[in-house]
């Protein structure tokens, strides 16, 4: 069985950028790139109306081109239980107000139960220092919580 992956709106951001000089972004460019094209077979995709929300921000025709990578890419809804969620990871949690859009999008990966929410966004989402404590509320809540990493971490079997 494929396992159910969320993918945050920096993961489709790191696919279709362009060139950078900057070498983190270069190594996130091309690690998102391989992965994709590796390994987007071996499990079932899901975004939000949030991710393509976000995807069609800023210049026109970058913006088309995530929206074209995200095209056929399942849609998991926003309902009233990831709203109330998200706020408790505000509330409750380790995340800040700040972080609003970041928490949906880890509201919504639990609550439809997906296996692993994917982004390069290691400020709020991708954070060693919160799993713990996120994945304790989460569970408190009666969550299972998804695991949240990077495209560099699947490496496969």
């Amino acid at each position: 069985m494929k396992k159910r992956v969320y993918l945050e709106t920096t993961i489709v951001s790191y696919l279709t950028a362009w060139p950078s000089r900057d070498l983190i972004r270069v190594a996130r460019h091309e690690i998102t790139r391989e992965r994709w094209e590796s390994r987007r077979g071996d499990f079932e995709l899901y975004v939000s109306e949030l991710v393509t929300t976000e995807a069609a921000r800023g210049d026109e025709v970058t913006a088309q081109r995530r929206l074209a990578a995200l095209e056929g890419i399942a849609l998991l809804e926003i309902v009233d239980e990831v709203a109330d969620l998200a706020e408790a990871l505000i509330a409750d949690g380790p995340m800040p107000e700040a972080a609003a859009d970041d928490a949906v999008h880890l509201a919504v990966a639990t609550v439809h139960g997906v296996d692993l929410l994917l982004t390069w966004n290691c400020r709020h989402l991708a954070n060693a220092e919160w799993t713990e404590q996120v994945a304790d509320l989460l569970r408190s809540k009666g969550y299972r919580p998804p695991v949240v990493c990077t495209p560099e971490e699947l490496m496969g079997g």
